[in-house]
């Protein structure tokens, strides 16, 4: 069995990568903090045929993080693909001025502690597989940082970074890390930030395995 695991899985784009991959014969793992929600999503792709099962975890505790993968790859096999695309939280986006040390725990927390332990996890079963693909979702502020918007400006600009040397570094274990850019808000019905159209652009990252940054729209657009 070929597993993804999706870690931030909600109703959104959670969900529409679970259906793209799951109608390619994937099992799905959903991850995240909130177990009913976990169960329901679970439930209605179970109804369209899609192989799914919820494990909760917090991005934040790295430790509840690896034990919900340990518990997917028990249930449903090694994890071939892992997204990492959890919403990050309104109080990461202060002006930079008003920013302390304090506040940037959070946002270093989310998008570098959780990606690194997650990823530290997978790839065990990955190089046993032979192939595996990372996929890393940041807004614009991973690209352009936003001085209203310090800790995820700060936070993404690291977690692009530990991407890139991914990329980088296990290519030639037939690896392949990208990460894709979604500038502003997941709109449904946007011709390129629908949340199908995303998991459409997902998909074919994994398939085609070219290059390591990619954008779903104009970073002004």
């Amino acid at each position: 069995m070929t597993t993804i695991a999706i870690i931030g899985a909600g109703p959104g784009l959670g969900s529409a990568v679970a259906r793209r991959f799951g109608r390619e014969g994937y099992d799905v793992a959903l991850v995240a903090c909130d177990r009913a929600r976990l169960d329901a999503l679970a439930a209605e792709l179970g109804a369209e045929g899609v192989t799914a099962r919820g494990f909760t975890a917090d991005v934040r505790n790295p430790e509840s993080l690896v034990a919900a993968l340990d518990e997917a790859a028990t249930a449903l096999g090694p994890v071939e693909v892992l997204q990492y695309s959890p919403v990050p939280q309104r109080d990461f986006m202060r002006p930079v001025l008003e920013t302390t040390y304090q506040d940037l725990v959070g946002p270093v927390e989310f998008s570098v502690y959780g990606p690194v332990a997650a990823v530290q996890r997978v790839l065990p079963g990955m190089r046993a597989l032979g192939r595996g693909t990372i996929l890393f979702v940041n807004g614009g502020t991973a690209v352009v940082p936003h001085p209203d918007r310090a800790g995820t400006s700060i936070a993404f600009a690291a977690e692009s970074a530990y991407g890139h040397l991914l990329h980088d570094t296990l290519a030639a274990d037939g690896i392949h890390v990208a990460q894709l850019v979604i500038p502003g808000a997941i709109v449904p019905g946007h011709e390129r930030k629908d949340p199908a159209v995303l998991a459409d652009t997902l998909w074919d990252l994994h398939r085609t395995r070219h290059g390591f940054r990619h954008y779903a729209d104009d970073l002004d657009g």
